[in-house]
């Protein structure tokens, strides 16, 4: 059975969680490929915003609202069932699709949190004001995770690297779109 949904307008704080794995299951469930080894705002929200998969056959065309019963953890995975999904087949056919939560359902972080997504693209500077770059990617190493900033030097794109612990981030501004870090230009 084909899933029925119905057409909706990606909201314009959207950010892009994940992708609907494979079935799971034969009652509809499917598995969760999340973008976040943290996917609270999976569990968040109740209305997810589709889009097909770039690759293969599409069961539907543009944005769609999927209503969410259920979203959990499944050992390594993220499980979810959905109003609109009602066996394992509808599941199947959802393959690749991508999922889309409005910013404003994200859980509130707690001080000295921050979402990843909204640490992309801001500019970082030393304590003495000298740019370093701007953030165009994070990296979980483990036991920190480290910013990747890009900048230019001599003309030629260049990446530096800077731990976000607070031994080196002062202070991060994100009205202002800017981190501030204990960090020299030549490290």
């Amino acid at each position: 059975m084909t899933p029925l949904f119905e057409a909706a307008e990606l909201p314009a704080d959207a950010i892009e969680v994940g992708r609907i794995a494979d079935a799971w299951g034969i009652k509809g469930w499917f598995k969760i490929l999340p973008y976040s080894a943290s996917p609270e705002a999976l569990f968040s929200s109740k209305r997810w915003y589709l889009q097909p998969a770039e690759k293969g056959p599409k069961v539907f065309d543009g944005t769609v609202l999927m209503r969410i019963k259920e979203a959990r953890e499944h050992s390594d995975t993220v499980v979810a069932s959905s109003h609109e999904v009602p066996d394992r087949t509808a599941a199947e056919s959802l393959r690749g699709a991508r999922i889309f939560v409005s910013r404003a359902s994200f859980p509130t972080p707690d001080a000295d949190e921050y979402y990843w997504v909204d640490l992309l693209g801001l500019d970082v500077v030393n304590r003495e004001g000298l740019p370093l770059g701007q953030v165009k990617d994070l990296m979980a190493t483990g036991p920190q995770t480290v910013l990747v900033l890009a900048f230019e030097q001599d003309g030629k794109p260049q990446e530096r690297m800077i731990p976000f612990v607070s031994a080196y981030i002062d202070q991060v501004d994100l009205a202002a779109r800017r981190i501030t870090a204990d960090w020299q230009p030549d490290y």
